[in-house]
């Protein structure tokens, strides 16, 4: 039976100026910590004084063992894995690896798709290294995408997204190349909609699900986070 563990509701979960924010932790054990990470913070840090603040900084402040898993974007909001112990780091990363843990997305996109759901199949190669940006290439790597329609209003859609592969920016630049791209995305998103009624003021794209089975116990785990963002109205 999955053991399911959800994030306290939170509309904004905005940057702290320092420290980990306790509403964050979804879920805390002995060799495991999941976060629920705002939007606007680094998983880990950049080059400069300026990009020196990260999650994992603020983490390893208070659990110095602590190491990250897998990574988000800056912009994107959601769920993040911290290992505290050597052996979890090396197992969980395995999992990743070897496509074992169940990830799902929410993202709010440009228009409205002709269907109900999909799947997108197009290689992926970085097109630039600062700022990293990346693109459609049929020289790069596989990556597949599969999504699912949940809602629509006024010609904007919130989509389901499960990546079946782990490249950066893989829904970012999977979801433009079929013309929809993510509402705020400032590297691969649409012009401003003059039609909605407030400006976006961030990424639509946040890590609401993960699922996997804990590889000491073999307990299969389902952590959740709920959507930071409304749908954009007219």
């Amino acid at each position: 039976m999955w053991r399911y563990q959800v994030a306290t509701a939170n509309a904004a979960l905005p940057v702290m100026t320092d420290g980990l924010d306790p509403a964050w932790i979804v879920h805390h054990s002995p060799d495991l910590l999941v976060l629920n990470k705002p939007h606007g913070l680094l998983c880990q840090p950049g080059l400069g004084p300026e990009l020196a603040d990260s999650l994992i900084s603020r983490v390893q402040r208070q659990w110095p063992s602590g190491q990250l898993v897998h990574r988000l974007d800056r912009d994107t909001s959601g769920l993040i894995l911290v290992a505290f112990t050597p052996e979890l780091h090396r197992a969980l990363s395995r999992l990743f690896a070897e496509r074992r843990v169940h990830k799902r997305y929410v993202a709010d996109v440009d228009g409205v798709p002709e269907q109900a759901e999909g799947l997108i199949e197009l290689p992926i190669a970085k097109r630039q290294h600062r700022p990293p940006l990346y693109g459609v290439d049929p020289a790069g790597k596989g990556c597949a995408t599969r999504w699912r329609l949940l809602d629509q209003s006024s010609g904007c859609s919130r989509l389901e997204l499960e990546p079946l592969t782990g490249r950066s920016h893989q829904l970012r630049v999977h979801l433009q190349a079929i013309r929809h791209p993510i509402l705020g995305d400032p590297l691969y998103g649409p012009d401003a909609k003059a039609s909605l009624a407030a400006p976006i003021q961030r990424l639509h794209l946040h890590a609401s699900r993960l699922g996997f089975a804990h590889p000491s116990s073999g307990q299969p785990l389902q952590f959740t986070a709920p959507t930071p963002f409304e749908l954009p109205s007219p």
